[in-house]
């Protein structure tokens, strides 16, 4: 990771790409219900809102540790998402 702003752009890419997956889902699969895709996108908005606010946390003491804890925060809730879209 080589900066705050690579960070914020890896967050923004990752969430991005899954909302787009998200949609070309339900643009693929129009006969089929889309309240649980709906919430996929809900729960990538929350997720993009809750991880930036961890970045723009200004009293962190160890921003290292504070910034790799995010990474890794974002991996595994971007894997789970996936996971989610792959259920639909």
């Amino acid at each position: 990771m080589g900066n705050v702003r690579d960070l914020k752009k890896d967050i923004n890419y990752v969430l991005g790409d899954i909302i787009e997956a998200v949609y070309v889902w339900e643009y693929a699969n129009t006969d089929k219900d889309t309240k649980k895709s709906e919430a996929v996108i809900d729960e990538a908005i929350a997720t993009f809102d809750d991880l930036i606010a961890k970045v723009n946390d200004k009293s962190i003491k160890n921003k290292k540790a504070h910034f790799k804890a995010i990474n890794k925060d974002l991996e595994d809730k971007g894997r789970a998402l996936i996971e989610k879209i792959n259920k639909l």
